[in-house]
């Protein structure tokens, strides 16, 4: 056994050391020293230079306790459901139409994956004059009230312009994972259910679903963890206005930084990185049983 080992050992390619070891020495200068400096001077009241004192938890008591705070987790949340809803619907839709066998369907597929390549801010950005300038200008010459303003600046319909322009950006990525996962489902099921004189909607939710579940399973977990991180558009949409009805966790706590609340904001982001590793966790145990099932 030990004469085994020791062959084993010497056999180790050193191309393997010479690969993981700067792998890891920058993973840990990048991620792990800096995670646990920031969840250390979580513990501080430090503005982010200077002196500081440890206050134990105090931070976290107090993020408990701030209404700004409590009100950006329930945006956040509840723009990730009406998103990950939206975006995995729609763009399933659209994968069932871009398997189909129609005309022009590489000219289609290239034009619903576009936006992958247009960064989030420019994205933003474009529909901000849109909602700003061209539908109040449509709306105003066709008479339409609600639509003569700038949804923008409306707090009760900010959110909704957030999630169609999300939305947007976010279907192709979600669209290309169910297009991978529907050609792999074999025709002759499909040949078999016609057959047997199944309908559309039964070959969808007896054959088709079940069939891609996974691919599901892995659009709504990489959709859930994306969007609680949302920020690039809502900062080039409405940088988190009117007020802070808009104002999202992730740009909370960038805003907490430069605002001074560094170790306050510190906290906020250690609590949020729990909470989305709790998610994370409570999906995979959902779709690990329905696998099972």
């Amino acid at each position: 056994m030990t004469t085994t080992t020791a062959v084993t050992r010497r056999r180790m390619d050193p191309v393997y050391l010479w690969i993981i070891i700067p792998t890891l020495a920058l993973f840990t200068l990048a991620i792990t020293l800096p995670t646990i400096m920031g969840l250390f001077m979580s513990f501080t009241n430090s503005i982010g230079f200077g002196t500081w004192e440890f206050i134990g938890l105090n931070n976290y008591i107090a993020i408990f306790q701030d209404p700004a705070i409590l009100q950006s987790y329930a945006f956040t949340f509840g723009f990730a459901i009406v998103t990950v809803l939206a975006v995995n619907v729609l763009a399933f839709l659209l994968a069932l139409g871009l398997t189909a066998r129609i005309r022009a369907l590489t000219a289609l597929r290239a034009v619903f994956v576009l936006p992958m390549v247009i960064s989030g801010i420019v994205i933003a950005y474009v529909f901000n004059f849109l909602f700003s300038n061209s539908l109040p200008a449509l709306g105003t010459t066709l008479g339409i009230p609600w639509l003569s303003t700038s949804v923008l600046v409306n707090p009760d319909l900010a959110w909704v312009a957030i999630v169609i322009v999300t939305t947007w950006s976010a279907i192709p990525g979600t669209l290309l994972i169910y297009i991978a996962g529907l050609v792999t489902v074999p025709r002759e099921v499909y040949e078999a259910a016609d057959i047997d004189g199944a309908t559309p909607l039964k070959r969808l939710t007896h054959i088709t679903l079940p069939l891609v579940a996974g691919y599901v399973a892995i659009n709504m977990i990489l959709g859930v963890k994306n969007f609680l991180n949302a920020y690039e558009i809502i900062v080039g949409l409405t940088d988190g206005g009117p007020g802070t009805s808009t104002r999202s966790i992730a740009m909370t706590i960038f805003t907490g930084f430069s605002g001074g609340d560094y170790a306050f904001q510190m906290a906020n982001a250690a609590i949020f990185f729990l909470v989305v590793v709790l998610i994370t966790l409570v999906q995979l145990r959902f779709t690990q049983r329905g696998e099972k099932a």
